[in-house]
This record gives C-alpha cells, structure tokens and sequence, in this order.
C-alpha cells in the first residue's frame, strides 16, 4: 500500500459540529480534501448552510444541519438525518464549544451550567448517539476537540474562564474513558488540544493579549488555517489504526 492510501477518506462520512466556521470549517476542509463526504451542525443553521456551500461549490457532497448539543431530541434527530442522506457515519467529530469569562467569584452559576451542557454534556450525548451506529458496523473515529486550555493552569490576565477550562479538561479524560470502553468494538476515539487560534471564540482574548501569548508560545505564534488540519486528518483516516485514547496537543509547544 502506498502511505498516502492510508490518509484516503473516499467513500466516507464526517458529521462535524460547530462546522459552520473556525477549526470546525477547517477540519471540514481537511476530511473533504481526502475524499470524505461531510455533515455539518451547530445550532446556528445558517454558518452551516455558508459552509455547506462552499464545500459543494468545490464538488464536495456536503449537508447542513440545525442542532442544540445540549438537547438530546435535536442530536437524535439530527443523526437519523444524516443516515437518511448519506447512508453511514463513518467519523465524527465534537468540536462545538462554548465558553463564558468571568472570575470564578462572579460567574453565574447559568454560565457554568450553560458551557457544562454545550461542552461536556453535548459531547457525551453525540459521542453516545453516533457511537451506537458505530458499534453496530464495527467501526468508527470519533475526534474530540479539548483544548490546551484543560491541560494547564492560566493565569487570569491569559484566560479567564475555568469553566471553559474545566469542560475541556473533562473532554479529555471523556476520550481516554471512552476509547477505553469502546476499543473492543472497532471505535477510536482521540482528541486534539488546540492552542490559541483566532477563532470567534477566541477574538477578545487574542486583541488583550495576543502579544503576549504569541511571545511565550515556543514556536512564537498561535495557530493559522492550515495547522490543525494534518492532526485531524491523520486521527480520521487509517494512518491512525493502532492510536486511540490520545490527546494530540497542536499548541505551538504552550503545554511544554
């Protein structure tokens, strides 16, 4: 087999949440480049639809669709549309997010709860109605998207959201538990931990204190539109056969 066989998505299915933009969009883009069929959802229908659009225009087979990761009805729903319209879900991918910054003594109790649900909770339950699918035809990749902001400590002029960091740190012991549990059905499941991007999510913090960051980053710089794309690749495709329950940091070296 020639190696770039290995990194082939052709005849597969990607469901990406939060694909509408940031590092959801550009992971669609990466999956597509390989061959791969994409599903895009997040609860605002219209980034989706944008993004749709844009893969399709480039001869992509790609659908979007509306979704709440906080609500189980909306996810159940969604992978049943899905499996209507493209027949199998072969990769997904849990990169909707949300975040709330406040220091901790001021944060609402609604704004904790609010980034647990989207985060974690939402996580769990599209990892949990997809994987069914998966265990049933024996196999799958599921990526989560955790953050670098879960593996370490910030201080509060860096980031100033521990539920944020808090949800991310969980994702990333979700994804060792269930890679764990799911192994013996043919399931992968890795994350990748992103540094700082500019992402919407991201763009006060970054107009604060990109300078800084950018200055005690290792590499010098925070990540651009192209450099998460080979991690998630690489974990989709079957390059990545013999890794699973690992969580790829892609942070310019910040978690060193």
């Amino acid at each position: 087999m020639n190696t770039f066989d290995l990194f082939q998505l052709k005849g597969q299915v990607a469901l990406i949440t939060g694909g509408g933009r940031g590092i959801g969009f550009q992971i669609a883009e990466a999956l597509s480049d390989a061959g791969c069929a994409i599903a895009l959802c997040s609860r605002k229908l219209e980034a989706c639809e944008d993004a749709a659009q844009a893969l399709t225009s480039k001869g992509v087979n790609a659908q979007a669709y509306q979704c709440d990761l906080g609500n189980e009805e909306d996810i159940n729903q969604v992978m049943n549309d899905v499996l209507e319209d493209f027949g199998r879900i072969d990769i997904l991918v849990n990169n909707s997010g949300t975040t709330w910054g406040a220091n901790v003594e001021d944060m609402p109790l609604e704004a904790w709860e609010k980034v647990m649900r989207v985060n974690v909770t939402g996580t769990f339950l599209m990892s949990q109605a997809v994987g069914r699918k998966m265990i049933e035809q024996k196999s799958g990749k599921i990526i989560n998207i955790a953050s670098a902001a879960g593996l370490k400590a910030e201080p509060p002029e860096v980031l100033n959201a521990i539920g944020y960091s808090t949800s991310k740190a969980a994702v990333a012991h979700f994804t060792k538990d269930l890679a764990r549990k799911w192994a013996q059905h043919g399931v992968y499941v890795n994350a990748i931990a992103p540094g700082f991007f500019p992402t919407k999510m991201t763009r006060v913090v970054l107009e604060q204190n990109g300078d800084a960051i950018t200055e005690k980053n290792p590499l010098n710089r925070i990540g651009d539109e192209n450099a998460i794309k080979g991690t998630a690749l690489l974990l989709a495709a079957n390059a990545s056969d013999f890794i699973t329950g690992q969580i790829l940091s892609v942070d310019g070296g910040s978690t060193l």
